[in-house]
């Protein structure tokens, strides 16, 4: 196995000393809810907002729930079992998102008889229903959100209705090759799930506690060894979402762009290229749930439901091209991938 010299590593990482990130805007079927720049709250938004765009350190802290200082957001947004949500990560001062290694992984966790926007994160009971990892044994599909690219998921088929969090996270690991080196950066999307699902998770967790500083993958001395074998941190993926219906990909005439990426992992995402343009001021004029205040903004766009469709370009980057967004990608390419062999 190739290692790759510690300088490398070293120096990897120099760059991106001060250069951190959030999440900017969460796509939920095709209805687009804008974030607010962290410590700068412009208007109502389903995405809790955070202090700063550093990451949160050390397994034990706080605000490894929802990230730093996260604030109650005023929104709560609709969403159905079996929805796709996309997430953008966006770097400080209008950057892109600043790393390339490490892993994107998501969670749910019920807000109970408590509306969302009034629901404390720390007694939540989170459930994991995606994971990913790399690509190819030495690219990560963070990656792919470093060079501008969203994340798209699929929320479990059986959820049961009500107010949910979704949880969604990157661990950066480029000092993770030190014991509590690994930075994370956790964010919390408010709604409400409908439908008639009657699933209950059989695994929960919470954070803190789910992990600690010296569990695999999150201190990770061989992160950068060409094809190490990556272990994800946390629960398992939940029986929610592990037992999901497979569905056959549609297929497209329209290649995808640049950038598009089958998740690793057992987890059901895939990345994409930006759909929307960030807006630094959010509009204000969305409607929601009353909370409190001192979250994030909101910009809606149209789309449709489905499970498999095309992705339109957004009117502000009309160039983009269309996109099918298959769901359970990761598995159907394993499958063929088995058959093939």
């Amino acid at each position: 196995m190739k290692r790759f010299a510690v300088f490398a590593a070293v120096s990897a990482a120099v760059p991106y000393v001060a250069a951190h990130g959030f999440v900017s805007q969460v796509i939920i079927d095709g209805q687009a809810y804008e974030g607010n720049v962290p410590n700068d709250h412009q208007g109502p938004s389903p995405i809790r907002l955070v202090s700063d765009i550093s990451p949160v350190k050390g397994a034990t802290n706080k605000d490894l729930f929802c990230g730093l200082n996260a604030a109650l957001a005023e929104m709560v947004v609709p969403a159905n079992p079996g929805s796709n949500v996309t997430f953008q990560w966006s770097g400080g001062a209008g950057q892109k998102w600043p790393h390339n290694t490490g892993p994107l992984m998501t969670y749910m966790a019920s807000c109970g008889s408590t509306s969302c926007d009034k629901f404390d994160s720390l007694d939540a009971e989170w459930f994991k229903i995606d994971e990913a990892g790399k690509k190819d044994a030495d690219t990560w599909i963070q990656q792919d959100i470093m060079n501008g690219d969203s994340y798209t998921l699929t929320l479990p088929e059986n959820l049961s209705p009500g107010g949910y969090l979704i949880r969604h996270e990157i661990i950066a690991l480029h000092l993770a090759v030190t014991e509590g080196g690994a930075e994370f950066y956790p964010s919390c999307t408010q709604v409400q799930v409908g439908g008639n699902g009657n699933g209950q998770p059989n695994q929960t967790v919470n954070f803190p506690g789910a992990y600690k500083d010296d569990d695999p993958g999150i201190f990770d001395p061989s992160v950068f060894d060409s094809g190490a074998t990556y272990v994800f941190p946390g629960p398992p993926i939940s029986n929610l979402a592990s037992n999901q219906e497979e569905v056959t990909p549609e297929v497209s005439s329209v290649p995808f762009p640049s950038g598009t990426a089958v998740s690793a992992g057992t987890g059901t995402g895939k990345t994409s290229g930006p759909s929307a343009t960030q807006s630094s001021a959010p509009s204000a004029s969305a409607t929601g749930s009353s909370g409190n205040s001192g979250s994030s903004g909101f910009s809606p766009s149209s789309g449709s439901n489905a499970q498999c469709r095309l992705k339109k370009p957004s009117a502000s980057n009309s160039s983009d091209l269309f996109v099918v967004r298959p769901r359970h990608l990761s598995r159907v390419m394993a499958r063929l991938l088995h058959h093939s062999s």
